[in-house]
């Protein structure tokens, strides 16, 4: 055994064997100790800034609350039953909650193993040959990145069920620039909940948002099965397939054109989408303790728990469900079904509860990204935006990446002025941007499989299959969502995925060159770590320094 000494807080004796980069984590008080998620931060070349307080159940809840299945359902519910109707919806919510395990579990276990707040681009630095991690890690990031903040902006689900409640109550309809002020306030709300704090944040995720959107979709359910009318036959609800993919009468949909199965393959994207924001759980590690356990196993009980609840609330919901064209074609198809179950006053108040959601998933969503971005501009990926990685000294909360992200999701809502499939062009980038991102470290964990060193969570003789299902269905889904979904196919109906994919891809290709001087530069290709601007100084033997 070789013994290394390193100045922290306080003088720190860290044990480590000759033969592997990895120290056994062996530390000696002889000040103040570091913990050990402090201790497995310094090895990967980071300085503990941010306040550890999330547990078990809190760094659950955070990726809970951002998938949010009682916002993302009915804000997509109207997609499923116009292509490919209820057998798609539930059959396609199953196949899609198998697969989605398969990538959490993938990811739950790269996770454990390096435990930070910058996520999938540097799992994608450490797991990557030395040589072409950063610009490996450098795509990776930006990718997940603006994925993030179109996620983000999809909180403007919120502002579309605000919108519904006004709409079914007066004759007001908002106009485009009203409905972007709108959106506005909604962020600036949420990004003063996210400046308080992450105390502040578990107060109200263990007092108010997780009781909100437990105790709401157990209402909805409820009170949608137990006031309906005419509850729908069980053939209708699990084997009735639709097409109402063509945009004009005369038009043939996607089932004649193409076949049933292109439908039913498109008609995935709403389980899809709405499975979104499990990796939340895995930019917060930095403020969670254990975190190499913690938020690997809150990343695989979030994808349970929405998909298991998901299920039933889109089932409740299809059995409730009266006339299905007013239902599919009106301007929410669950708020027709509220309306037609329990009235005007219940059908607001149960949509007050589906706004609930939608604001609370957008907070988190601003929480978990601006950790990403804090690490990102940590590691001077954003030029001119140094400031973003300061932590504030009273909430040890990084304030300035708060705003930065709700401002960058502002900016992307600003083509709703011009035409909202714009806007919707740019909010695909969302889940595709998200999974491209998540694919690369899964496939580099295959690739490279000898430069992975497993964490406390790990799926043992397993991880390698899992790891090649997962990427196998990272590659599939990426297609499903660059397909053309509405037919004819023109500029109000063209899916603007693929050229937001383009757009990210030549953007980090041509500032690559430009800006590969300052990022990750030193260690990472030298050892395969990055280092940071704020780590503490430490012994130039010690692995990664």
């Amino acid at each position: 055994m070789t013994t290394l000494r390193m100045t922290t807080v306080s003088t720190v004796v860290v044990e480590t064997t000759a033969v592997s980069n990895t120290p056994a984590i062996g530390i000696r008080e002889l000040g103040r100790a570091l913990s050990d998620d402090e201790a497995t931060l310094e090895r990967m070349g980071y300085a503990q800034e941010l306040r550890r307080d999330l547990t078990l159940s809190q760094s659950f809840g955070v990726s809970y609350l951002v998938i949010s299945v009682l916002a993302g359902i009915p804000y997509l519910f109207s997609y499923g039953l116009i292509v490919g109707g209820p057998a798609v919806m539930v059959w396609g919510w199953f196949f899609v909650s198998i697969f989605t395990m398969f990538v959490g579990l993938a990811m739950a276990e790269i996770c454990s193993a390096y435990p930070t707040s910058g996520g999938p681009y540097f799992w994608a630095a450490m797991l990557s040959n030395p040589q072409n991690a950063p610009f490996v890690s450098w795509v990776t990031g930006w990718f997940n990145l603006i994925g993030q903040i179109a996620r983000t902006a999809a909180s403007f689900a919120c502002v579309i069920f605000i919108i519904v409640v006004v709409a079914i109550n007066t004759d007001w309809l908002p106009s485009a620039g009203q409905t972007l002020g709108i959106f506005a306030a909604v962020l600036f709300a949420q990004g003063l909940i996210n400046s308080c704090g992450v105390r502040t944040l578990n107060l109200l995720m263990s007092y108010l948002s997780m009781p909100w959107v437990a105790l709401g979709i157990g209402c909805v359910i409820i009170a949608v099965l137990s006031k309906t009318p005419v509850h729908q036959p069980a053939s209708f609800v699990f084997r009735t397939f639709i097409d109402y993919t063509s945009v004009a009468i005369d038009t043939p949909g996607w089932s004649q054109r193409a076949s049933p199965a292109y439908v039913a393959v498109i008609g995935l994207i709403m389980a899809l989408s709405a499975l979104t924001g499990f990796d939340a759980s895995a930019y917060m590690t930095e403020e969670t303790h254990s975190a190499a356990w913690t938020a690997p196993i809150a990343i695989v009980q979030s994808i349970g728990a929405s998909a298991l609840l998901g299920w039933i609330l889109i089932l409740a919901l299809l059995f409730s469900m009266q006339d299905y064209d007013t239902t599919a074609f009106s301007i929410n198809s669950v708020a027709q079904i509220f309306f037609d179950t329990v009235g005007l006053n219940g059908a607001t108040a149960l949509m007050v509860v589906v706004i609930g959601a939608a604001f609370w998933s957008g907070t988190f969503a601003i929480a978990s990204n601006s950790r990403m971005m804090y690490a990102f501009c940590r590691d001077r990926a954003i030029p001119g935006c140094q400031f973003s990685r300061k932590i504030h000294p009273g909430t040890r909360t990084p304030l300035y990446s708060v705003w930065l992200v709700c401002l960058m999701s502002f900016i992307i809502a600003l083509p709703i002025l011009g035409s909202y499939s714009a806007f919707s062009g740019v909010l695909s980038i969302a889940p595709i941007g998200l999974y491209i991102s998540f694919g690369v470290p899964i496939a580099l964990r295959v690739i490279y499989a000898d430069r992975f060193v497993r964490g406390p969570f790990h799926l043992g003789r397993y991880s390698y299959p899992i790891a090649i299902v997962a990427l196998l269905w990272t590659a599939f889904i990426t297609i499903v969502f660059c397909l053309p979904e509405l037919n004819p196919v023109n500029a109000q109906t063209f899916n603007y995925a693929p050229v937001a994919v383009a757009v990210v891809l030549a953007f980090s290709l041509a500032s690559w060159p430009f800006l590969s001087r300052t990022w990750l530069t030193g260690s990472l290709r030298d050892h395969g770590a990055p280092p940071a601007p704020n780590r503490k100084r430490r012994s130039s033997y010690l692995p990664f320094s």
